[in-house]
C-alpha cells in the first residue's frame, strides 16, 4: 500500500504536498460523520495548481490520503505548532470551524495511524533529502499549502493571499527568503512572512540552513485561485498566480 504519491527528480528541489490527500480508508470512514467525509479542510487543487512541476525535473511527494486520517505537517509528539493558540493534531477530531470529524465513541487508533501513513510519507522525504544533498551539496524544500480566506476558528478576518513561513527564520537562509519575498511583496497579492503560518511540522523540521537544508512554507488564499463554496477550480484566477508560483519556484531551483 503506497502512502503517497511520488514523482522523482534530480534538481536541488523537493516539493511536499502533504494535504492533497483525498482517500479515506472504509474502516475509517465507516466512523465519520458527513463533515468529516467531506474533507472541507483539504488543500483543495493544489496539484493542480501546481502543474507546472511535472514539467520540471523536480521531486514531488504528495498525500494519498486526507489529513483528516494522519496529519503529515503535524509531530508525532503532540508538541504544538502555535501554543496558545487554536490547531489542529496528528489525527483531528474535529474541523478547522469544531464540527466533530467521528461518531460518539469512536476511538482513533494513533499509533496504527503513524505506522501506516505518517511514517512512509517522512521516511521518503528524509531519504530524497539525503539523497540530493548529496548530489548537489545542497537541498530545498518547499512545502505547499493552501486554505480558505476566513477561518473564523484560526484567525481573525481575511487571510493574506500569499503567505511565506520559515519558522520566524530558522528553516531557509534570510537571502534565498528575502528573494522570495520580494516576488510576493511586488506582486498584486497580500502576503506576508512568518505572519499566521509560519510553517508546520515538515517546514521546521527538515529545515536547517547551517547544514544546507532550506525549507519553505507557502500558505495560498484558496479565494486566489478557486470558487471556496464549490471548491471548483477557477481558470480565470489561475494563471496570474502561476506566474506569481513560477517565479518563486525558479528562485527555489536556482543555484546558491
Amino acid at each position: 500500500m503506497e502512502a503517497f504519491h511520488y514523482k522523482k527528480g534530480e534538481s536541488p528541489l523537493i516539493v511536499s504536498m502533504p494535504h492533497i490527500g483525498l482517500e479515506i480508508p472504509d474502516d475509517i470512514k465507516a466512523h465519520m460523520t458527513d463533515a468529516g467525509k467531506e474533507m472541507v479542510d483539504t488543500d483543495w487543487n493544489i496539484d493542480r495548481l501546481y502543474d507546472f512541476l511535472w514539467a520540471m525535473d523536480v521531486t514531488i511527494i504528495g498525500a494519498k490520503y486526507s489529513r483528516y486520517v494522519v496529519d503529515l505537517n503535524r509531530g508525532t509528539d503532540g508538541v504544538s505548532l502555535y501554543p496558545g493558540q487554536t490547531v489542529t493534531t496528528l489525527c483531528p477530531t474535529h474541523t478547522f470551524n469544531g464540527d466533530p470529524l467521528y461518531q460518539d465513541g469512536y476511538e482513533i487508533d494513533e499509533a496504527d495511524r503513524i505506522n501506516k501513513y505518517w511514517l512512509p510519507y517522512h521516511e521518503m522525504l528524509a531519504k530524497e533529502l539525503r539523497r540530493l544533498k548529496e548530489k548537489h551539496g545542497y537541498v530545498r524544500l518547499w512545502d505547499a499549502h493552501s486554505i480558505k480566506s476566513h477561518v473564523p476558528e484560526l484567525f481573525d478576518g481575511r487571510l493574506p493571499d500569499l503567505n511565506l513561513g520559515t519558522g520566524n527564520g530558522i528553516s531557509a537562509d534570510h537571502a534565498l527568503v528575502e528573494k522570495l519575498e520580494n516576488i510576493v511583496r511586488t506582486s498584486d497579492y497580500s502576503s506576508v512572512l512568518n505572519g499566521r503560518f509560519k510553517g508546520g511540522y515538515i517546514t521546521r523540521h527538515y529545515g536547517d540552513p547551517k547544514n544546507q537544508i532550506h525549507a519553505v512554507q507557502l500558505e495560498i488564499s484558496q479565494i486566489t485561485y478557486m470558487n471556496e463554496l464549490s471548491n471548483e477550480f477557477d481558470q480565470d484566477k489561475v494563471e496570474k498566480l502561476r506566474n506569481i508560483l513560477k517565479a518563486l519556484i525558479k528562485i527555489m531551483s536556482g543555484s546558491p
